[in-house]
C-alpha cells in the first residue's frame, strides 16, 4: 500500500469560546472524517467527538465482520447517529445536541464517502475545486428550488440552519457515494468555518500552489482567520496516489 500524504488541523477561530469541531484520521483503514457539533453547554463538542469515535470503532468492527466498505461506512454513520441521539436523551445538559459528519475511505482506485450536514468534501484536480457533497441546509434547498442564488446564500439569515444533522433524531438519512480518483488528486474534507469565508476558487488555488498538504492547510486556515475567523475551522487534505 502506498504511504499516504495528508495533513489535518482544527482551529478554534477568533470568535468562539470553544471548539465544537473534531476530525478523525486512521491511516491503517484509510478513513478520514470531520464533524461540526452544535448544542449549548459545550454539547457540540461532545456530539462531534462522540460521533467520530463511534464512527471509527464501528467501521473497523464491521469491516472485520466482512462488510463491504460502503455498507460498513453507512452502518457506522447510523451507529454514530444512535450514540449521539441516545446521549442527548440521557443527559439534560446534552439535550438537543447534534453534529455534521462527513467521512471518506480511500481505496485502490477511488473512495467511498458518507455525508450528513453542511461539512464538505472537495476534489481538487487540474487546478479546480469540485464540491462532491451537497449541503443539507435550508439555503441549499432554496438554491435547488431556484429561489436563491449562491451569492445570496452567503448572507442569508438562515445560512447556518441545517435541514439534516446527525444525532438530533432517532433516525437519519445518510448520503453515500463512491467516486473514482486519478493519481495526484487531492481530497479536502472541511467544516463551514472554512467554506463560509474562503471561496471554492481560492481553495483550488491554495491547494494547487502548494505541493505539500501541510503548506496548503496552513494557507487555508490563515485565509479564514484573516477574514475574521468567525467559526471553528477544521480541515483534512489528502493526496491520492496509486501504486
Amino acid at each position: 500500500m502506498v504511504p499516504m500524504k495528508w495533513d489535518a488541523t482544527s482551529n478554534i477561530g477568533l470568535v468562539r469560546a470553544n471548539n465544537e469541531d473534531a476530525f478523525c484520521v486512521n491511516e491503517e483503514y484509510r478513513l478520514f472524517a470531520v464533524a461540526d457539533g452544535m448544542g449549548g453547554h459545550k454539547a457540540g463538542e461532545v456530539a462531534s467527538r462522540l460521533a467520530l469515535g463511534t464512527l471509527e470503532a464501528e467501521y473497523i468492527r464491521l469491516l472485520g465482520e466482512g462488510e463491504p466498505t460502503a455498507r460498513a461506512l453507512y452502518r457506522a454513520v447510523i451507529a454514530a447517529n444512535n450514540q449521539v441521539f441516545d446521549e442527548s436523551c440521557r443527559s439534560e445538559t446534552h439535550r438537543g445536541m447534534g453534529t455534521t459528519l462527513t467521512a471518506c475511505v480511500l481505496q485502490t482506485d477511488g473512495m467511498v464517502f458518507a455525508h450528513v450536514g453542511d461539512s464538505r468534501i472537495y476534489l481538487i484536480r487540474d487546478g479546480k475545486a469540485t464540491r462532491l457533497t451537497e449541503d443539507h441546509s435550508v439555503v441549499q434547498e432554496l438554491i435547488n428550488q431556484g429561489k436563491l442564488t449562491d451569492e445570496e446564500a452567503g448572507t442569508h439569515p438562515y445560512r447556518n440552519m441545517l435541514s439534516r444533522a446527525l444525532g438530533t433524531e432517532g433516525g437519519v438519512q445518510v448520503d453515500v457515494r463512491d467516486f473514482t480518483l486519478n493519481n495526484g488528486d487531492r481530497i479536502l474534507l472541511c467544516t463551514d468555518g472554512l467554506t463560509g469565508l474562503v471561496q471554492d476558487e481560492e481553495i483550488a488555488q491554495a491547494v494547487t500552489a502548494d505541493p505539500q498538504p501541510a503548506d496548503s492547510v496552513k494557507e487555508l486556515v490563515a485565509c479564514a482567520l484573516e477574514r475574521g475567523g468567525k467559526d471553528n475551522i477544521t480541515l483534512i487534505l489528502v493526496v491520492f496516489e496509486t501504486l
